[in-house]
């Protein structure tokens, strides 16, 4: 499994548009689980209103689990999409 952190910099956080298009990264990465955790809680990053339900505001950090086919490649991908769109 690889995991990283991300501290969420867009002024609106996780909501309907950027929530969408993570999951249409995610979507690309067949073979490969990735959940999204902040504190307690952790949702299947595919689940998108379990993503929006989560809450996640500017400033909060996040923890992203990769596991299955190429971990390390998908994890390096979705840390570049936070990075450039949240």
């Amino acid at each position: 499994m690889k995991s990283f952190e991300y501290t969420i910099t867009d002024p609106v956080g996780i909501h309907a548009r950027p929530a969408g298009n993570l999951v249409k990264k995610i979507k690309e990465f067949t073979g490969a689980t990735v959940t999204i955790a902040k504190g307690e809680k952790s949702v299947n990053a595919l689940k998108l209103m379990a993503l929006m339900g989560m809450g996640i505001k500017q400033g909060d950090t996040i923890t992203v689990n990769v596991e299955g086919e190429n971990e390390e490649a998908v994890a390096a991908a979705i840390e570049t999409y936070l990075k450039e769109n949240l």
